[in-house]
């Protein structure tokens, strides 16, 4: 008792080098902590982007263009499929859903996706979450339209507002656009931290209605206009779709299934499972993870040197105290025990602020972060893989702390008393 006592009466008696050591040592545990939490979840919104569903069929690519344009809106499909060959597939008898994709529009940097209510039904992000609305209804006439979270927010739309599709455009403003069909908000999506926020959805009929007279991708002139109020739904007929996604009655049918769709004859299609190629495509990024990490690491090795510094620093003042302790019967093994306590009391205050700060950051930013960058703050805190880096830094502060101990236990007793001028 009197050893602790001893060293928290020298620790208090420099109590603004221990306070800035321990604040050096918060800090570096809390961006360590930090970045493996926002790379763990960063990990999970990656490869939750789309979830429960067991295949995403397209025209013959890779898998990772697949996964791209049709999940993360970026990049585009080399080939479109026939529709036609999207409703014989559809009855197959191990399907139990579709959701047709129509892309290859855009509205000023969105893209813009035909599809069917059966997205509202059956897509699925992190698990069990499925598409909402925040404000109005789906889409239900052609020339309706329903925006992502960010599309509204960033473009100030709101329910009732006219927009114009930009055709053949994913990103940018774009030359050519259908400003004499007009599409009406009619629902705002809730935010979901996905690409989800970041597309504008409307019924398949309402792509084939935009292009219905535009000829070999030309825009119409004169009397080659149809005006929209002649364009009626029953008079339109999709001719293709970019790719659709699948869920089958059984997850024992999916590889099955992926096999015969791969070889279909009538039309050279791809089949991909996308949980398998989301997390082949995040390995491939592990370089980021692994920079991140040493990064990490590099701060909480200057916060250590910051504490060895502070110790050593300190010893010069401190050579009449060891010098008394050595007077009085104190051995250099226990001068050296008083001063790897003290480190390692610095570095387990250091450890606990660190997780109090990156805990407390974590509850007030999670919404933030989940919203404007997709990272889904949610789960345990404090994992096997954090527990480890936090044992990780206070060795390396116990082992930090035994070279000004060392030095101490080296002082001469006459160094200690004598005055040096």
């Amino acid at each position: 008792m009197v050893f602790i006592n001893l060293a928290l009466k020298s620790l208090k008696n420099r109590a603004l080098a221990s306070f800035l050591t321990v604040l050096s040592i918060a800090l570096s545990v809390t961006l360590l902590l930090s970045v493996e939490r926002v790379k763990r979840a960063a990990e999970e919104g990656f490869t939750q982007t789309i979830s429960q569903t067991d295949l995403i069929v397209g025209a013959r690519s890779g898998p990772v263009q697949m996964i791209l344009y049709t999940v993360f809106n970026m990049g585009n499909a080399t080939h479109n499929i026939s529709y036609h060959t999207y409703e014989e597939l559809k009855k197959h008898p191990a399907i139990a859903w579709t959701i047709p994709y129509s892309l290859g529009d855009g509205h000023r940097g969105f893209r813009v996706v035909g599809t069917t209510l059966d997205f509202f039904d059956h897509y699925h992000f992190r698990g069990d979450s499925k598409v909402e609305l925040a404000e109005g209804r789906a889409f239900d006439g052609i020339w309706d339209v329903v925006l992502g979270a960010d599309v509204a927010r960033k473009l100030n739309y709101k329910l009732g507002d006219k927009i114009v599709v930009a055709h053949g455009v994913t990103h940018g403003e774009g030359i050519q656009k259908h400003d004499d069909k007009p599409f009406t908000v009619v629902g705002i999506l809730k935010p979901t931290g996905t690409a989800l926020d970041q597309s504008l959805y409307t019924k398949l009929e309402g792509i084939e209605g935009m292009h219905v007279d535009w000829k070999d991708g030309a825009a119409p002139h004169g009397e080659q206009v149809v005006p929209q109020d002649h364009v009626h739904a029953e008079d339109l007929h999709v001719e293709q779709i970019t790719a659709f996604f699948v869920g089958t009655k059984s997850r024992i049918e999916t590889l099955r299934l992926q096999r015969e769709i791969n070889t279909f004859k009538e039309e050279p299609l791809l089949a991909i499972i996308p949980g398998v190629t989301l997390s082949e495509l995040w390995h491939g990024l592990s370089y980021v993870e692994q920079v991140l990490k040493i990064i990490s690491w590099m701060v909480v090795g200057v916060g250590l040197m910051a504490m060895l510094i502070a110790l050593t620093t300190s010893l010069n003042e401190r050579r009449r105290e060891m010098a008394i302790l050595r007077a009085l019967g104190a051995g250099t093994q226990k001068i050296l025990a008083l001063l790897v306590f003290e480190s390692t009391l610095l570095t387990l205050a250091g450890i606990l602020a660190g997780t109090a700060l990156a805990a407390g950051g974590a509850r007030l930013l999670g919404p933030w972060l989940e919203s404007e960058f997709g990272f889904y703050l949610r789960g345990s805190f404090l994992g096997p893989r954090e527990g480890m880096y936090l044992l990780a830094t206070l060795v390396g502060g116990v082992l930090i702390g035994l070279i000004p101990a060392f030095r101490a236990q080296k002082m001469a007793l006459k160094d200690g008393l004598s005055v040096k001028l």
